[in-house]
């Protein structure tokens, strides 16, 4: 049974200029940089420079930048209605705006483009041949084929129209593995290795070396050390040797390309610059990839015109003017938008500025204070999602080197005394003492926790886990060297 009913009810929603400032609020510089660059070439209403003077009354005051919000002559409300604006052009508009850009990077060369143009050269028929483009085309970005093989020849069917083997696909592969970089195409870690063992000069410690990594591969990942020097009758010396060999081995063979995407995201450019002279911090925004821009004046005269010809428009011109109306708006909240982000990275920064005001002076990691999200939205004014996502993605310059922004946010904890520190400060101590260590038998979480009540800080073994962790540190058992 079908009914109808009312319903009332509140919605917030989103207008399209709000969605286009929290997409510039996370943008870095270097994307923001193509994203004005971008914009530039869509809106011919955008025009970048400063806004022209012109003297039409020999005043020789400035023409005001936002000329299409304050004349009252530009408002689309006493020519056109929302009723007047077809719904697919409102649709058009909302969805551009809500669209996120995809920023154009510089390509490099990629593993897969390298793999092929090293394919290109050897003599393989034309079936080995589209099987061995299919192998790279389905590796990892750090070289590794973790498909299986009895995958691959069922893809192989089904999508080349080839019935291959896997006994002719691991010949294919063996191809593939003679490439560079060494270890590529292997399936696994032990594979990686041993592929580029057998390229080095078979010395003793290289020939022990491939014996440890075929038979006792399990007992080595786990430090198993004593069990390797009884099982073989090796001296210490002869597995150190060993050891130092399979040390020198990359275990990502493809990561010195990495995608296009990632290589252009390693370049670092700091949003802010904070200097420290004689005691005092200045504040100064990288403003070099954000230029001065305003409406087109050519474009704000061409609505003027059609707006003040209102009784003899024809359908064509009420059309123009709609298009110029609504490049006008796109400028407009454009320049509105990057002005309101650069005051609210501003502002941020200031209030970071001031909360870990000595880390700046003094670039001593001890010196930085606890400081959460929350602290820095309520000093502010801001809600503590943009506070978020202006600390994503941000760099600051200062006189110590350069700092992303998360780097200034920590937790608090107490000491013994009551006294409230940043958890940067724990993790510091337990890395010192990390490195310092006797390496035959390293620190056990519990002695470190140890270690750290004795300095004054409450702290449980499973948190001092956590803080390891969170350094990239392994457990002691994966620490220990002999």
């Amino acid at each position: 049974m079908l009914r109808q009913q009312l319903q009332q009810k509140l919605q917030q929603k989103l207008s399209p200029q709000q969605i286009q400032l929290i997409r510039l609020l996370e943008l870095p510089a270097i994307e923001l940089e193509e994203r004005i660059k971008h914009e530039l070439e869509e809106n011919p209403a955008l025009e970048e420079g400063k806004e022209p003077i012109e003297d039409t009354d020999g005043t020789g005051e400035e023409m005001d930048a936002a000329l299409v919000e304050n004349n009252e002559d530009f408002s689309l409300g006493d020519y056109l209605t929302e009723d007047d604006i077809p719904d697919y052009k409102i649709r058009e508009i909302s969805e551009r705006t809500e669209k996120k850009e995809d920023v154009p990077f510089s390509v490099s060369q990629s593993l897969h483009e390298y793999l092929l143009q090293q394919l290109g050269l050897r003599e393989l028929s034309d079936r080995e041949m589209k099987v061995a483009e299919y192998i790279i085309g389905n590796m990892d970005d750090d070289g590794y084929l973790r498909r299986d093989l009895a995958a691959i020849a069922d893809d192989l069917v089904f999508q080349a129209g080839e019935d291959v083997d896997e006994k002719e696909i691991e010949t294919v592969l063996e191809v593939i593995q003679d490439f560079e970089p060494a270890g590529v195409g292997a399936r696994d870690l032990q594979e990686c290795l041993l592929l580029q063992l057998d390229r080095k000069e078979k010395t003793p410690a290289v020939a022990l070396a491939l014996t440890v990594l075929t038979h006792y591969f399990e007992d080595f990942t786990r430090k198993h050390y004593e069990k390797i020097l009884r099982n073989l009758s090796l001296q210490e010396k002869d597995l150190k040797k060993a050891i130092h060999e399979i040390t020198t081995l990359n275990p990502k063979p493809g990561s010195g390309w990495g995608s296009s995407l990632e290589t252009a995201m390693n370049l670092v450019i700091p949003d802010f610059i904070v200097d420290a002279n004689n005691g005092e911090l200045v504040l100064s925004m990288n403003n070099k990839g954000v230029p001065d821009m305003h409406i087109n004046r050519e474009y704000a005269e061409m609505f003027q015109d059609y707006t003040g010809n209102k009784a003899n428009q024809t359908t064509k011109m009420r059309d123009a003017v709609q298009f110029v109306k609504q490049k006008l708006d796109a400028a407009q909240w454009f320049i509105d938008a990057i002005k309101q982000r650069q005051e609210t990275l501003r502002r941020t920064m200031e209030v970071i500025i001031l909360l870990q005001h000595d880390f700046f002076l003094t670039g001593d990691e001890a010196t930085l204070r606890p400081m959460i999200l929350k602290d820095v939205a309520e000093r502010t004014g801001y809600d503590i999602s943009t506070i978020s996502r202006v600390s994503n993605s941000k760099y600051v310059q200062t006189n110590f080197g350069v700092y992303s922004l998360k780097y200034f946010f920590s937790e608090s904890m107490q000491t013994d005394s009551g006294e409230e520190i940043s958890t940067r400060e724990v993790k510091k101590i337990m890395k010192e003492h990390i490195d310092g260590e006797e390496k035959r038998k390293p620190l056990t979480d519990e002695e470190l926790a140890t270690i750290l009540k004795k300095k004054g800080y409450i702290i449980a073994r499973r948190t001092v886990a956590k803080y390891r962790e969170q350094l990239g540190i392994p457990v002691a058992r994966l620490r220990k060297e002999i």
